[in-house]
């Protein structure tokens, strides 16, 4: 049994909406025809706007960890929407590069995004969503200063 005061806890709140947030974007893509994830095409977009960026760039960019950014790069690559070369920099490095089959599944599903926010902003004034920009923004603010200070004990 959940605590009654649980409901009143914005955690379990953000994370319920993520999770419905990426089932519905999957299946609004899935049910479109492409055969590509939130997630991918979160990276897709990302890469559009940091052309030739480093993939460990994308660790902090995403928040996500750099094994699973790799088999995610990795599925890119054999769809042939991304492109890897080494780095002119360093050599240990690779940068990424959308392909014209990368730029064009963006420009595609692009109206399933648009279709996503409209329905997930319906019956939402502007100043609630900006309130919810705003008070999103100070929880990350919150548990990224936690994580810096966790980071400094150890």
């Amino acid at each position: 049994m959940i605590p009654t005061e649980f409901h009143s806890v914005i955690i379990p709140w953000i994370g319920k909406t993520a999770k419905i947030l990426e089932e519905q974007v999957d299946k609004l893509l899935a049910e479109r025809g492409f055969d590509l994830t939130k997630m991918q095409f979160l990276l897709l977009h990302k890469l559009h706007e940091n052309d030739g960026a480093c993939q460990n760039d994308f660790a902090f960019m995403s928040n996500r960890n750099k094994s699973t950014l790799t088999r995610a790069f990795n599925l890119l690559e054999k769809k042939k929407y991304i492109v890897r070369k080494p780095s002119k920099e360093d050599k240990r490095m690779n940068e990424l590069h959308l392909t014209t089959l990368g730029n064009d599944i963006i420009l595609k599903t692009e109206p399933v995004f648009t279709e996503m926010k409209a329905l997930a902003q319906n019956g939402l004034t502007e100043t609630e969503i900006e309130t919810v920009i705003t008070v999103l923004k100070k929880v990350i603010g919150n548990l990224e200063q936690i994580k810096i200070n966790t980071s400094r004990s150890n």
